[in-house]
């Protein structure tokens, strides 16, 4: 198993996002601004969806990879963090993910 971490990538885009933009395609989405990042992020999601339901394993850990990436850019572009979301994960996780679901329904 892999000991690269999410945290891992994130501070690899947080390095890449400071360099110009025609060294770095993170700088390069980056600099585009944040709606054409999602634009991204919501391709690469499209395309794990088509992957993981032809069944085709491969291509699913792909583009999983790339849908990852993708949406840490954005999150880098919108300043925030995978340990906000992490926490966001850890709070949800302490109850049943029904329960956690008809709680937010209520608000």
């Amino acid at each position: 198993m892999t000991k690269f971490s999410l945290s891992d990538l994130e501070k690899i885009i947080e390095e890449r996002a400071k360099v110009s933009s025609d060294q770095s395609y993170t700088a390069k989405l980056i600099s585009k601004g944040i709606a054409y990042s999602s634009k991204k992020l919501g391709e690469e999601a499209v395309e794990t969806i088509i992957a993981a339901n032809q069944g085709d394993r491969v291509e699913l850990t792909k583009e999983s990879a790339d849908l990852l990436y993708h949406l840490l850019v954005v999150l880098r572009a919108a300043n925030v963090s995978v340990n906000e979301v992490m926490a966001v994960l850890e709070e949800r996780t302490r109850q049943s993910g029904l329960a956690e679901k008809a709680s937010r329904a209520e608000k």
